[in-house]
Order: structure tokens, then C-alpha cells, then sequence
């Protein structure tokens, strides 16, 4: 079994993405790992260089200034990088730049990708998250994040990554068929230093419409980020990816948030009541199917 990993990424650096630390926590099942550099000017593929590992192949890549809305150009970046892939692998696993998978499950996830080798039924793996906001210390409990997505997927050029590179899709818009594992990717896109943070919200919301960036719905002033606008926050009481724990240690701002003042949405209150009476959550997005 091969198994290729692959990403895309570009102003890590000013942006603050834990991208090494993204593809070194995947990178013990991978026979190589392919990285998208796009036009970066902040030492960018110097940083990807860095992690000095044989296994790892660049390739440089221009950013379409035309897929300026809704996210296009990250999908575009995706498939850019899942082409490269190279022709005898199995499984490619897909990992984004503020997106770390926890050592634990690595294991886990090797297991299920030898189980399903042979099963042509299954186009992938889904996983669960943990989306972080704020600081290392807090969780979102909403349903405005996401709780599943497939980060693997076969080495089937038919597959393409969809909209805004959340998820993947194959021939003719179908919706690919997956099984879903007991691993869990840590999502850090909502954490880092204010400034970065503000710098990232600045420069990766140019991508998302052709205005850009909206002030008014990620407020900050001239230092720092706001990183109060959230509906449900949960206490995180687990353990972090050891790749991540230098990161963690340098941290050098402080987010607290009171979870007795957490404000859930009606809707949310009535799926977290049906989730728990009858085991299955309502109504969520899913741009899956689970086999």
C-alpha cells in the first residue's frame, strides 16, 4: 500500500499557518508528501524546505487572481497538488495548512486504509474535528463548524476538490461514498498571535469575494484581533499533537471566554436534544456519503 499526502499553502510565515507542523504530523504514513507553494514573498517555501525530508516534493504554483470569490483558488491549489501525486499510490491524504492530525490516530487511521485498500466502494476516509478558537484552550460548540470531513481519499483522478477545498467531490458533482474512522483532525485556523490572525483574515478574505475583506463581520482594531465573536465555546480538556506543543509554548497573547455565557442558537438546542435522545444529528451538512 502507498500512501501519498499533499497540500497547499502560501504566506505561512505572515499568516501564521502550522503548516509544518501540519505535515509533519501526517507525514509518518505517507511514502511522499506533495506541497503546493503558491507565489509566497515571506520565505514561505524556505519553511517548507526546512523540514529537510526526503519524502517531501514542491512544486511552485501562481494563485488565479481571477478565482477571486468564494473560495476557488484554494480548491484550484488542491488539485494542483493531488495531481502530482504520483501514479502507483493507494491512498492520498489531504491535509490543510492550520490542520494538524493528532499522533494518536495515527495508527487508526493506517488500519482503516489497509481494511478498505480493496473495497472500491469507498472513494474515503471521514474524520471528526476539533475546531480551536481563540486559544489552545477553547473548542467551538456550535454548528456553525463543521464536524466531519474526508481527508482521505483514493488516488482516483476523477475526484476533485470541492468549492472552497473543505471537502471533494467526483465526476458529474457526486458526492463520494466514505467510511467514517475514530480519528480526529485538529483544526487550528482561529488561533494565532492577533496580529497574524489579522493579517490572515485581511489577506485570505481577498479570495472569498471580489471586494474583499469585510471589516464589519471580523472586527479588530489597529493591534489586536476580536476574537469574542462566537456563539458556543467548550473547554478543551484533551491532550495536543506533540508537534504542536513548541507552538503552544510560545504562545504570547490571552483569550479567556466565560462558557457560562455561551448563546446557542434555537436550532442548535433542538438538534443537540435529538442527537441525545436518539443517537443521530439533524439536518447538518454533509458533503458525504457515509457507507
Amino acid at each position: 500500500m502507498k500512501v501519498s499526502g499533499f497540500t497547499f499553502i502560501k504566506d505561512a510565515i505572515q499568516f501564521g499557518y502550522p503548516i509544518t507542523e501540519a505535515i509533519r504530523s501526517v507525514l509518518p504514513l505517507c511514502d511522499e508528501f506533495i506541497v503546493a507553494v503558491g507565489n509566497s514573498t515571506d520565505g514561505t517555501r524556505a519553511l517548507i524546505e526546512n523540514i529537510n525530508d526526503a519524502r517531501i516534493k514542491i512544486i511552485d504554483t501562481q494563485w488565479d487572481p481571477q478565482l477571486n470569490t468564494g473560495g476557488k483558488v484554494l480548491a484550484a491549489e488542491t488539485d494542483k497538488a493531488f495531481k502530482a501525486i504520483a501514479a502507483d499510490t493507494d491512498w492520498a491524504f489531504y491535509i490543510q495548512g492550520d490542520e494538524v492530525l493528532h499522533e494518536q490516530y495515527l495508527d487508526i487511521v493506517q488500519q482503516a486504509m489497509q481494511q478498505y485498500l480493496n473495497n472500491e466502494e469507498i472513494d474515503g476516509l471521514l474524520f471528526k474535528y476539533k475546531h480551536f478558537w481563540g486559544s489552545f484552550d477553547f473548542v467551538g460548540g456550535s454548528s456553525r463548524w463543521y464536524r466531519n470531513e474526508i481527508r482521505v481519499i483514493r488516488n482516483n483522478k476523477k475526484i476533485y476538490s470541492y468549492r472552497d477545498a473543505q471537502g471533494f467531490r467526483k465526476d458529474n458533482n457526486q458526492k463520494l461514498s466514505v467510511t467514517a474512522i475514530d480519528a480526529y483532525i485538529y483544526h487550528y485556523g482561529w488561533v494565532r498571535e492577533p496580529k497574524a490572525m489579522q493579517n490572515k483574515a485581511a489577506g485570505v478574505g481577498k479570495y472569498w469575494s471580489e471586494e474583499g475583506y469585510d471589516e464589519n463581520k471580523i472586527k479588530f482594531d489597529v493591534n489586536d484581533f476580536d476574537y469574542g465573536q462566537i456563539d458556543v465555546l467548550k473547554k478543551f480538556t484533551g491532550t495536543h499533537p506533540l508537534v504542536m506543543q513548541k507552538r503552544i509554548e510560545e504562545a504570547n497573547w490571552k483569550f479567556d471566554f466565560d462558557i457560562s455565557k455561551n448563546k446557542p442558537k434555537p436550532k442548535d438546542v433542538l438538534k443537540d436534544l435529538i442527537e441525545k435522545i436518539t443517537g443521530n444529528r439533524p439536518f447538518d451538512y454533509k458533503n458525504y456519503h457515509i457507507i
